[in-house]
């Protein structure tokens, strides 16, 4: 135990020597930057500015001004998630020179002086035509009061996800930047992941009158910065960031990052308070607040490219964590729903005789679905990592109890149903006696024959899929197709689980010649119940199309299996396709048995009552049924079970009702 609490297999040791070399690395920019602002020889020194970049922003978007306090206001806090589509604008020049836009003179003077073999290098492999969609994960720091600096300023850092639509595919861009509180601007810099974004440089891109009290608060965010490696590294704090540049396509695309936030009609007194509200919830009441929409600008001179961000509408994050608390809550109180329905039909289904209607695999299907539904919600409160995290664990204790269960009555009834492919239901005439498989051998019998030698087995050869499965597993180069595929293998095994619910008990019951038992509250509860728990876009994600005819595809499943119990198992194939095979309780009995000239002679004692059983016993019949089985000859008094035993058909009756220990065919 101690091992395994001191051994982090290097990590630590790798985490240590990466902040170090980041310390170095932020102090070696720090010290620069600070002599070049006092006019002091440094190594450092800021690009001109491009003067085109301005006019080429500006014909697709408008920035902010400063608005009336008293009647309206800008977000001070974006920290959330930004999604918005995009339109795509070719600006190289060759392109350039085929249209004729209104800033087609702007754009061509910011890309004169681009060369071409290196922009085409620069595209890498990612499909930037076909991105039509932008989603932005922000983080607005809190605003810097420095001595020195007249504006609202302070830093945003994220990353940028663009989404192919069509081939379902995304890149990612790392942003940082900086928020002008007054008028709502935001600039910054977007490179792909693993490419160093130098803060020094914001000041370049910001306007004329705002360049120095951005130099002073990128100067302290440096310190921050400083100051937060090494209190991480006096600690012995392992943090290694992920990268993602692995999963995203590659591609040296770097962009200029600009955005406006609309202004929002409520003072900004007002909006003071509903941020406070926000930040530290006190029930407080705040003024209603539309919507964060924000437009935007993505361009880069490298690769040619420029994006229009329009229509993004922006989610704050403690307004996500409330969406999240409630779906948590309602998602439990949903399973909950689920886990009674669940209890109900348990509890009427109890016997083995109606375990052995109902399909293992229909059990099996919901199981595995509430597993994943539990990881799934432990994953998202791990990832919340809040006070909306304790919400999820509720949904995933009721979702991990519904597993259990699941589990359980599926295990039950493959114990119930094991039997059956094993027993045999021909049977032998009554009046043979069993054969036994021991031979007599007296002096004169004749010596059996020796019996002919066996050859050894040859080995079979392997499979094509056997050999591809074991490629898959053991070679290394395969597993970066192993790590592609996942996540749609992920959703495609998903969706096959829920779209499979009910189809196993459809066929059990064809199979059999016998309805479900199933009750109408539970198939339609549990179907309608579920889908309105997975309903729930709490992640904004795009919806797919095909959820659609899934869910459609189940409730016609709870249609049929609730038509079975009433039209019959089979009521949908034609009468040449059905092939439930139906045993037959009353065989005739050989002759043998019993003799004709004695009525009264009985054909042995009932296994359950222990009584005597006759073949027309018109007494028996009389009391039992009212002499209805004696007038139209339905069944005998007599039955014989696949496993020889001759019961009273009424005793039979009420034991397969009560207990079996191996199932039976329909009685």
């Amino acid at each position: 135990m101690l091992f395994m609490l001191t051994n982090h297999s290097g990590d630590e040791f790798l985490a240590r020597s990466h902040y170090q070399d980041a310390l170095r690395s932020l102090t070696h920019q720090l010290s620069n930057f600070t002599a070049w602002r006092n006019g002091s020889d440094s190594n450092f020194a800021m690009p001109s500015r491009n003067p085109f970049v301005s006019p080429l922003v500006e014909s697709h978007m408008t920035f902010g001004s400063h608005m009336d306090p008293s009647s309206a206001s800008y977000f001070p806090n974006i920290t959330g998630f930004i999604r918005g589509q995009l339109d795509f604008f070719n600006i190289t020049l060759s392109s350039l020179n085929e249209t004729n836009v209104p800033w087609k003179s702007d754009a061509q003077s910011y890309m004169a002086d681009v060369n071409m073999t290196e922009l085409t290098e620069s595209l890498g492999d990612w499909d930037w035509e076909a991105t039509e969609k932008m989603s932005w994960s922000v983080i607005d720091r809190a605003m810097v009061k420095a001595e020195g600096v007249s504006q609202e300023i302070a830093m945003v850092h994220g990353r940028i996800d663009l989404t192919d639509v069509e081939g379902g595919s995304e890149t990612r861009l790392e942003f940082e930047g900086v928020h002008f509180l007054a008028n709502g601007s935001i600039y910054g810099f977007a490179r792909p992941p693993g490419h160093h974004i130098d803060i020094r440089y914001l000041p370049m891109i910001v306007p004329d009158g705002s360049q120095s009290d951005t130099a002073q608060i990128v100067q302290l965010e440096l310190q921050s910065r400083i100051d937060k490696v090494k209190e991480m590294i006096d600690d012995g704090v392992i943090d290694q960031e992920s990268s993602d540049s692995n999963k995203a396509i590659q591609n040296n695309c770097d962009f200029l990052a600009f955005a406006q936030i609309e202004p929002s009609p409520i003072s900004e007194e007002l909006m003071r308070d509903v941020e406070g509200e926000l930040q530290k919830p006190t029930g407080k009441w705040t003024a209603q607040v539309f919507p964060l929409h924000v437009n935007g600008v993505l361009v880069s001179q490298e690769c040619g490219i420029l994006y229009r961000l329009h229509d993004a509408v922006g989610l704050r994050s403690q307004s996500f964590f409330r969406k999240v608390t409630t779906y948590a809550g309602l998602s439990a109180l949903i399973y909950i729903v689920i886990l009674a329905l669940l209890m109900r039909q348990i509890e009427r289904t109890h016997s083995p005789a109606t375990l052995s209607r109902l399909s293992a695999w229909t059990f099996y299907a919901q199981a595995i679905v509430d597993a994943v539904s539990f990881a799934g919600h432990i994953t998202f409160a791990i990832l919340a990592n809040g006070r909306s995290s304790l919400a999820l664990v509720a949904p995933a204790f009721v979702a991990c109890v519904l597993f259990s269960l699941e589990a359980q009555q599926a295990f039950l009834i493959s114990q119930i149903q094991a039997p059956e492919d094993a027993t045999n239901t021909s049977l032998p005439p009554l009046g043979t006696p069993p054969q036994s498989n021991t031979v007599t051998a007296g002096p004169d019998a004749a010596q059996p024959a020796p019996l002919p030698p066996t050859e050894a087995p040859q080995p079979t050869r392997p499979t094509f899929i056997s050999l591809l499965i074991r490629h898959l597993r053991s070679d290394p180069q395969a597993r970066i197709f192993r790590v592609i595929v996942s996540p749609s293998l992920a959703l495609f095994f998903v969706g096959t689980m829920y779209s499979l619910f009910w189809l196993p008990q459809v066929i059990r019951s064809v199979k059999c010649g016998r309805s479900s038992a199933l009750g109408a509250e539970y198939l339609v509860g549990t179907s309608c119940v579920d889908f309105l728990a997975n309903s729930t876009n709490v992640l904004e994600v795009e919806p797919r199309r095909w959820v659609y005819p899934l869910t459609m595809f189940v409730l016609f499943q709870v249609a049929v299996v609730l038509l079975q119990q009433s039209l019959g198992p089979a009521f949908f194939l034609p009468k040449r396709f059905v092939k439930a095979q139906r045993y037959d309780y009353h065989p005739p009995l050989p002759a043998n048995i019993y003799d004709p000239e004695v009525p009264d002679q009985s054909l042995g004692d009932c296994s359950i009552c222990m009584e005597a059983i006759y073949e027309n016993d018109s007494k028996q019949l009389q009391q039992v049924t009212g002499g209805l089985l004696q007038r139209v000859g339905a069944r005998k008094n007599y039955s014989l079970a696949p496993c020889h035993h001759i019961f009273h058909t009424e005793c039979l009756e009420k034991w397969l009702a009560i207990k079996c220990r191996r199932p039976l065919p329909p009685l």
